[in-house]
């Protein structure tokens, strides 16, 4: 063998070693790292529905510090569990899970949906409203719900199943019910997003029946399958869903975090290579891929809290197929921290198991981060992952992925005016900061580039309350220029503008 045929093959082998790791960044600037707060029958928050107001903030907040240390940009919070709500509302009494018997309103002196999301948001997080659209109870302890819930208002709306009651899909009264519950959400308060769990039609129980042969015989259409129908009311919702929040806020989201497995192969080619039980399609009667398609949804979160090479449903092989049948939507994998050193799966017993879920989501380039359940996972008993976490993949901050802005507007930098200051802060003055979230500054140079590195990003400013008038910490600025630029409601961040801060202080001493 030739030394040039051999420099040439070997050159052929770095560059094919270049193209496998190219899509691969240490600190990716933007990667959505959100985590489930779960709050039926207080798995996360509250800890307790009695407990006061000032402990269930407080409790609230270690959540929110604990998730922002480790460098964490959304919370999926649980607002609606079982037919209830976590804010005033027309459509669902306040849950038993905030307040300690459902009905009862919240001793609060504030609106506590306003306030958790606040809080959030000047954490620099985005506060996604987790909803559980078709659980009406979790049990049947029926005695504990309010006469105003859904139970006791429209008991026709009810199918009972298991032990719990779930809202019929079929109806379409129940559909327009659910469109009713989001248009409040979204036009009250000021979510970054709706989102839908798993909990579609529920997991099938042997030899139960979900007892809907009536809506099915009323509203399918002639020579209808009933699991056909069942997924077209899922769509419906769905679609329905979309519409309404774009009519009213087009900026936020909607998502779905669906069960991992769409179809397994033995029962469709096109499924992944896996041996669920129970399947979103076939069992749920979900069809994320339609969803997707149609551009009905912002992103989706399939739940794949398996480990990574377990047998009948390996991480790695349904990651590599929802990276292949994404239809160009956003994708997030949903993660099962739980399970680490709590599960009969002995590879949870491995502390770089999640760590390597990371890694894996982080190297296919459709995967755009990931959803840690639950909150209460990865703060007690697992400091070695979260360490290992935050130092290997989560050392620096990330900014939350855009939108798909081929629809979107797209907002120019605010013109500034600098010329205050005060014994604590820089003020900046802005025309308009209308449709902007925050403010993102860096460290720079006399020229601005056209794009910084989250490595020079100095901090990230929640604005709200007085958006014209921006409060730059002088203990948080140690160069002389700074880099200011902004983030829209759609998350597309707009061209850097310098600010000189020697000058700011000659001007300011010359008053």
């Amino acid at each position: 063998m030739s030394k040039q045929y051999t420099l040439l093959t070997l050159l052929l082998v770095l560059l094919n070693s270049c193209g496998v790791f190219k899509s691969y960044e240490k600190h990716p600037k933007t990667e959505f790292r959100g985590v489930w707060i779960a709050t039926v029958v207080n798995i996360d928050w509250p800890k307790n529905g009695n407990d006061t107001s000032e402990k269930q903030k407080a409790d609230y907040l270690k959540i929110l510090d604990f998730y922002q240390k480790e460098n964490y940009n959304a919370v999926i919070v649980q607002v609606r569990a079982a037919g209830d709500a976590f804010y005033e509302s027309k459509y669902a009494p306040y849950s038993r899970f905030l307040t300690g018997e459902e009905g009862k309103a919240p001793k609060w002196n504030t609106n506590v949906l306003d306030w958790m999301i606040l809080e959030a948001h000047e954490r620099g997080m985005e506060f996604h409203a987790w909803l559980n659209p078709y659980r009406a109870t979790f049990d049947e302890n029926f005695e504990v719900l309010s006469e105003t819930h859904d139970y006791c208002t429209h008991p026709e709306w009810m199918v009972h199943y298991g032990t719990k009651n779930y809202y019929n899909p079929g109806l379409p009264e129940v559909r327009a019910h659910f469109a009713n519950i989001i248009a409040e959400l979204v036009s009250n308060y000021d979510i970054d997003a709706i989102h839908f769990d798993d909990y579609f039609y529920p997991y099938k129980i042997k030899d139960a029946v979900f007892n809907d042969s009536l809506a099915f015989e009323t509203y399918a259409q002639k020579g209808q399958h009933i699991d056909d129908w069942r997924r077209s009311n899922i769509d419906s919702l769905v679609k329905q869903s979309h519409e309404t929040i774009n009519s009213i806020k087009p900026w936020v989201q909607l998502g779905i975090s669906p069960f991992g497995v769409w179809k397994n192969n033995s029962t469709d080619p096109r499924g992944s290579d896996t041996k669920a039980g129970q399947t979103t399609y076939e069992d749920l009667y979900a069809d994320p891929l339609l969803w997707m398609e149609k551009g009905w949804i912002d992103y989706l979160a399939p739940q794949v809290y398996w480990s990574m090479d377990l047998p009948v449903a390996s991480h790695r092989k349904i990651v590599d197929w929802w990276s292949n049948n994404n239809f160009n939507t956003k994708l997030y994998i949903g993660n099962g921290p739980y399970k680490i050193r709590n599960n009969a799966d002995k590879a949870w017993e491995d502390f770089k198991e999640l760590p390597n879920q990371l890694k894996l989501a982080r190297e296919t380039p459709q995967i755009a981060g990931n959803i840690m359940f639950s909150a209460k996972s990865l703060m007690s008993d697992k400091d070695d992952v979260v360490e290992y976490i935050h130092k290997k993949y989560y050392k620096l901050p990330a900014l939350n992925p855009a939108f798909s802005i081929s629809n979107k507007s797209v907002y120019n930098t605010p013109h500034l005016s600098i010329t205050e200051q005060n014994e604590k802060d820089f003020v900046l003055h802005i025309d308009s900061t209308k449709n902007m979230r925050y403010a993102l500054l860096y460290s720079s140079g006399r020229k601005a580039k056209e794009e910084y590195p989250i490595k020079k990003l100095v901090f990230k400013i929640f604005l709200d309350g007085n958006p014209n008038r921006l409060l730059i910490p002088r203990s948080e600025v140690s160069d002389s220029f700074l880099a200011l630029s902004f983030i829209d409601v759609y998350g597309v961040e707009t061209e850097p503008t310098i600010i000189n801060i020697k000058q700011l202080i000659k001007n300011d001493s010359k008053r």
